[in-house]
């Protein structure tokens, strides 16, 4: 189409006939085009100088465009030598089409991108509902539901109205009353939305404030091997409904949150199941049984386990008189696989509580469990049976390939028990000698394991803590209370380290409490304790 300067139709091909039926030659061109056109042909008249034969360029924003019957073109005009303009209409439909389906389809992938990263980002359940809710509002409708299977009767659920926050909530009711709710949750097909009266939603289903709905998206949220749970977008009336290419990216977006929220599951049931078993393998927490104080402190071989090699029990008296059994031991090795064994060998010695004043035949007897274990491992063991008589506490201590012992006496002196024995595990027969010691009134035994002596560390970092300066430690406690040896000797043994690497460290401590004695200060009877 050629146009002058005084916005009149001068000429025009068949072609531009056929699209703008109007466009004859000498109608005003306001008549023949649409607006946009009018619009850029005036704009183009005006920078024209005068001179004219020049062509004129593309804008900044490129070449004017528009809609005409349907469809999207571009014009290109020509400013002719006579001052008149000839514009070319080129058909822009489909690359546009194309560059739009271009640009929504990189928003989707960055999106999704977005979305994996936020759903794996934590391993939390609650989170990745939380997180799921509020992407879905934010970019796919006007509110989402999260719903996870079913908890006995109970359903959970996490809405989120856009530009809102999540809230969780549980509802008593049945899935299977909503069209393809109870489907979804259990892992079939989405039913399309359109099969959806949106008058079917319950009032549970509808965040607080939302309104009437116009479409329903419900979309099952697939895990690892077992349904996560279901998506349920919601758009109100005056929003447009669900197209099936939203549908079908609702169902890609709904395939990350069900894994993330799947591995989130799992993570939560391990960690349970994991912290159930870790309660069974972490040594006890000591006090006084009987009249006799027991502390004891551990430390396993790295700062992420809360588990290892080493263990220590107090297994109190049945029957009152008797004594308590005191069982220490350091199984070779480190870390869970190491504490899985630990754990056999403290059952075991729990199911030998019977023989516990046979030391030497429960030592035997654990031996041969080991030996006809599928465990190569072997273990170090110590028995300790402790009896209160009077004032004066009686051990008798029985050692298998374990560490002997330390006594310490009122007056600092440290010695060694005299018991000794092989490891258990190894040979067909445990071989030990048991010692007798009676400990007065604020006196004490420690025993520990390997870990602790043979912590290298020092002003060099290569030498062992070593018995001898255990010894001197200890003989600087005489006076304290067991909980007080514990842990002077576990801060020594730390601080000895510095940091480096180390073998599990265990310490028990079992002290004769302090003497009581009563006397009369200004008429009245007071208490107080001597060593």
């Amino acid at each position: 189409m050629v146009a002058d300067a005084q916005d009149t139709l001068t000429q025009r091909n068949d072609a531009a006939g056929l699209l703008l039926p109007l466009s004859t030659p000498g109608t005003p061109l306001a008549d023949a085009v649409p607006a946009w056109l009018y619009e850029a042909h005036r704009a183009l008249v005006r920078t024209v100088d005068g001179t004219g034969g020049r062509t004129a360029g593309r804008g900044a924003e490129g070449p004017p465009s528009g809609p005409i019957d349907g469809r999207t073109f571009e014009a290109h005009p020509s400013v002719r030598a006579d001052g008149t303009v000839a514009w070319w209409l080129v058909d822009d439909t489909d690359r546009r089409l194309a560059r739009e389906a271009l640009r929504m389809e990189r928003e989707r992938t960055a999106f999704l991108a977005r979305a994996s990263s936020a759903l794996l980002s934590s391993l939390n359940l609650e989170r990745c509902m939380n997180t799921t809710a509020r992407l879905a509002a934010e970019n796919l409708a006007d509110a989402a539901l999260v719903l996870a299977p079913a908890k006995g009767a109970w359903l959970p659920v996490v809405s989120c109205l856009r530009g809102g926050d999540p809230v969780a909530s549980q509802h008593a009711v049945d899935p299977d009353g909503v069209p393809g709710l109870g489907e979804a949750l259990r892992g079939f097909p989405p039913v399309p939305s359109r099969w959806i009266d949106p008058a079917s939603a319950p009032e549970w289903m509808l965040p607080e404030g939302f309104g009437p709905v116009g479409s329903i998206v419900i979309t099952p949220l697939p895990g690892h091997g077992v349904p996560a749970g279901a998506l349920v977008l919601l758009r109100r009336s005056e929003s447009a409904a669900f197209s099936e290419a939203e549908e079908v990216f609702a169902r890609l977006f709904a395939a990350r949150s069900g894994a993330a929220m799947s591995a989130a599951r799992l993570y939560s049931e391990q960690a349970a199941i994991s912290e159930i078993l870790m309660r069974e393998l972490l040594p006890p927490v000591l006090h006084q049984v009987a009249g006799v104080d027991f502390a004891g402190g551990y430390r396993p071989s790295a700062d992420h386990e809360r588990v290892g090699g080493d263990f220590y029990d107090v297994h109190p008296a049945v029957v009152e008189g008797e004594a308590s059994l005191v069982t220490m031991g350091d199984v070779c090795g480190k870390g869970l696989e190491a504490a899985v064994l630990t754990g056999k060998i403290r059952n075991t010695l729990h199911a030998l509580l019977p023989l516990a004043d046979d030391h030497e035949r429960m030592l035997d007897l654990l031996n041969t469990a080991l030996l006809t274990s599928r465990h190569t491992r072997f273990a170090t063991v110590v028995l300790a049976s402790a009896v209160r008589r009077g004032g004066v506490v009686d051990l008798r201590l029985t050692s298998g390939g374990h560490p002997a012992p330390l006594i310490v006496r009122a007056d600092g002196t440290v010695h060694e028990a005299d018991t000794h024995g092989n490891l258990v595990g190894v040979l067909p027969r445990v071989v030990a000698r048991t010692a007798e010691v009676a400990l007065a009134p604020g006196e004490f035994c420690v025993l520990y394991t390997d870990g602790i002596t043979e912590a290298r560390g020092g002003p060099m970092g290569d030498a062992q803590f070593g018995e001898e300066r255990l010894q001197r430690a200890l003989a600087g406690c005489a006076g304290m209370p067991a909980e007080g040896v514990v842990e002077h000797v576990l801060m020594l043994a730390a601080q000895w380290l510095g940091g480096r690497r180390h073998d599990d460290m265990a310490v028990v401590v079992i002290a004769a409490p302090p003497a009581r004695h009563l006397t009369a200060v200004d008429g009245h009877t007071r208490g107080r304790y001597t060593a």
